[in-house]
């Protein structure tokens, strides 16, 4: 499974299209481990190319700060499961959190 993380400087980015890299983590659910990761600088940012571009990546789960409704929708249609209301840890941190079932989701800190 590949689990993209938004992030700028580092961190969490609290809306995914605002983000400079996306941390990509591949890990193995069975045995709550991460197996790999790559950090993958986006294409521009315009409406309906992130969510297509992440499934080319082979991206199965998407953990963001906020995400508007429509691009939630693409995801889905791109067989990508969406968490929102994440908040700002570190890409290893959401990722163990998601792994081990503690990830806590707030409120999606988008708007639109």
């Amino acid at each position: 499974m590949k689990i993209a993380i938004p992030t700028a400087d580092g961190k969490l980015a609290m809306h995914f299209g605002h983000c400079d890299v996306f941390a990509v983590f591949t890990v193995d659910e069975k045995e709550k481990t991460v197996l790999s990761r790559e950090y993958l600088t986006p294409p521009p940012h315009e409406p309906g190319v992130l969510p297509a571009w992440l499934h080319e990546q082979g991206v199965n789960l998407i953990i963001a700060g906020g995400m508007g409704s429509r691009a939630q929708q693409l995801f889905v249609q791109n067989n990508i499961q969406v968490v929102v209301g994440a908040s700002g840890a570190s890409p290893e941190e959401l990722v163990k959190a998601w792994m081990d079932g503690t990830l806590v989701s707030g409120a999606n800190a988008c708007d639109h």
